[in-house]
């Protein structure tokens, strides 16, 4: 079961973060309309809500497992968002990254093992 809450956890984590970009890239910049614009943005909104969510089941998870097992495995979410950037935002992801998830997918394997 800790197992699926971690999953749940990290993408709860990254559709935050995605809902979090899409929404600061429909806000206007226009000095104190700005703090508006990004209070009322569902976008923001959902994003926040999904972090809340998130945090709760962390906060269950420190409480039952090794800190030293679990903050590592969270570098999945880096992975994870790498992916997002790429097929949902178009990025470009130059092979620095790549080398940079190599290396965390071999930490996340030692860390597991």
């Amino acid at each position: 079961m800790n197992i699926i809450l971690f999953i749940i956890n990290i993408l709860l984590l990254v559709i935050g973060q995605t809902m979090w970009k899409i929404g600061a890239g429909k806000i206007e910049i226009s000095g104190f309309k700005t703090i508006i614009n990004v209070i009322l943005s569902p976008w923001i909104i959902g994003g926040g809500v999904l972090y809340v969510i998130a945090t709760a089941i962390w906060l269950y998870l420190l409480s039952k497992l090794p800190l030293s097992l679990i903050y590592p495995l969270q570098s999945v979410a880096y992975i994870i968002a790498l992916f997002v950037a790429l097929l949902v935002f178009k990025e470009a992801i130059p092979i620095t990254r790549w080398v940079g998830v190599a290396v965390i997918l071999f930490g996340v394997y030692l860390v597991a093992k």
